[in-house]
């Protein structure tokens, strides 16, 4: 017999299901409860190269409050059915908005966007998880407040509670997000609400200043986990400049990634170069100049003579690096003499400014990024090759060009056998870098969506085999990636799972975490 649900949580009877959604529409109301296919299909679609039905919700439920969500976690204890928790949904080629499993409810909680609290002296913030990036940023602006935000690319879409809480990933000197992050209030699957550090005092007015508290440190497990839904987040902003100056140098031969790495590392641990600074290759920056088919006729992945004809014909390079330099106009001045002073030594590096390039969208979007500002050009590389299809995959890396060559070409031999294209970038810590690809293929071909889904478990297993741990996943390779660490971690994680989430209702799943 058909079910009038779209899907039906696993374990869960249609009856008891029933009894669930009555339940949650007497806490939210009738308006607020999603079950219809129409109302369900932003919580269905995804990027990935797994049949859609993989990920179906049964549910999705719109939050406003922390008693709603107390409430909403009583009724599936009451009933074991699991949800899958978002904020804004928008980390695209990473799952979307779907839950890692077919059947479990989505409670959306980008209806809980209130800025509770930014003070402009001690420059931090305490919001909502629905709040949006360019929500504060109009905020800012609307105050006259001279603090800048840290964004990820998909910046006015997304939200810092969300990224955060996947340990994503910005370009200022605040870049590392979860380092910046400072105090968590969560909802435990006991309905127990927890302030994390200093927001366990009574009358603490540090709970955005302080991170550690008295203790264990505990807002660490909250992250890339299922043992809490999150419900405000504080962390900190960077303090306007008064002198902003955001370069691009280009380098026109895959091998002189050694030697830019070489140059980059010591700039970065000194603090010369302050921010998260971007090697890209040519094709992850293609998007916004050019037509894949411009260059590739057939199937298979992309030529290097023709990326090399592609890089001159629209004034790129093969690695184009961008970073900034902050401060006061002498410590600019001085940085920047630093800085291409290093980079000018072998003669292969070629230095642009914003004076140099004008309205280039290249430049452009990657010098909005490094300021925190709203700018969704990066999205361009979807079109690229076209068909909805991106699945992102992110290895780390020391800070060591050898390492960083060495990743390069592993995964452009890995994509080539599958007909896919290298389109990568480095992102520049101080001792590791996130190696990102964007792995983009056509999801209504469906020999190239099998080649994907095989390509992607190939890279996973190939990288980890030479120690290359991914430092984030999509949903539909949780399991695999968590696969590739100690058996251990994943002990410790199980085990924390059953202490704070006994009936396994938070998440399952996620990071590969489940009773």
């Amino acid at each position: 017999m058909a079910s009038k649900y779209l899907a039906l949580p696993k374990g869960v009877s249609e009856a008891t299901f029933d009894a669930a959604v009555k339940e949650f529409r007497g806490v939210l109301g009738e308006t607020h409860v999603l079950t219809s296919a129409e109302q369900l299909a932003p919580y269905a679609k995804v990027m990935m190269p797994v049949p859609e039905a993989n990920h179906t919700p049964s549910a999705a439920l719109l939050a406003t409050t922390v008693e709603q969500i107390q409430k909403i976690v009583g009724i599936c204890n009451k009933h074991k059915v699991p949800i899958w928790t978002i904020s804004t949904g928008k980390n695209l080629g990473y799952g979307s908005a779907a839950p890692a499993e077919r059947g479990q409810v989505v409670l959306d909680l980008h209806r809980m966007n209130r800025i509770l609290e930014v003070d402009p002296d001690l420059c931090y913030a305490l919001v909502e998880p629905g709040v949006t990036y360019k929500q504060l940023y109009d905020y800012f602006k609307e105050h006259n407040y001279a603090l800048w935000l840290s964004v990820p690319a998909p910046s006015a879409i997304a939200g810092p509670t969300g990224n955060t809480l996947d340990r994503g990933v910005g370009y200022t000197p605040y870049g590392e997000h979860f380092m910046n992050a400072c105090g968590m209030e969560v909802v435990l699957a006991n309905g127990e609400v927890l302030r994390t550090a200093m927001g366990g005092l009574p009358k603490s007015n540090t709970w955005q200043c302080f991170k550690w508290g008295y203790g264990p440190y505990l807002d660490g497990i909250f992250t890339q986990s299922n043992y809490g839904i999150v419900t405000k987040f504080g962390f900190w902003l960077q303090p306007a400049p008064p002198v902003y100056k955001p370069f691009l140098i280009q380098y026109q031969h895959e091998e002189d990634v050694v030697e830019i790495v070489e140059i980059m590392r010591p700039l970065r641990l000194s603090g010369v170069i302050p921010n998260s600074g971007v090697i890209a290759h040519a094709l992850y920056e293609a998007g916004l100049k050019a037509k894949r088919s411009d260059y590739v006729s057939g199937p298979g992945s992309i030529s290097d003579e023709a990326v090399r004809r592609l890089a001159k014909d629209h004034n790129m390079g093969i690695w184009n690096v961008t970073a900034a330099l902050y401060g006061t106009k002498e410590q600019v001045d001085v940085n920047w003499k630093i800085v291409t002073d290093a980079f000018g030594k072998s003669g292969k590096a070629k230095f642009l400014t914003q004076e140099d390039v004008g309205d280039d969208p290249q430049f452009g979007y990657r010098a909005a990024l490094m300021r925190g500002g709203m700018d969704l050009r990066e999205f361009n590389l979807y079109n690229w090759r076209g068909g909805g299809g991106s699945l992102w995959f992110a290895p780390v890396c020391q800070t060591r060009g050898s390492e960083t060559l060495k990743q390069m070409a592993m995964a452009k031999r890995i994509l080539t056998k599958y007909g896919l294209d290298y389109t990568g970038e480095f992102i520049v810590g101080m001792r590791d870098m996130h190696h990102i690809l964007d792995m983009l293929f056509d999801r209504t071909d469906p020999e190239m969506t099998k080649a994907a889904y095989q390509c992607f478990d190939e890279l996973i297993a190939t990288f980890s085999a030479e120690g290359y741990g991914s430092y984030r996943t999509n949903t539909a390779f949780m399991d695999k990636v968590a696969d590739t660490y100690d058996p251990i971690q994943r002990s410790v994680n199980r085990t924390l799972k059953q202490a704070l989430d006994p009936n396994g209702i938070l998440a399952p799943g996620k990071s590969g975490i489940r009773l």
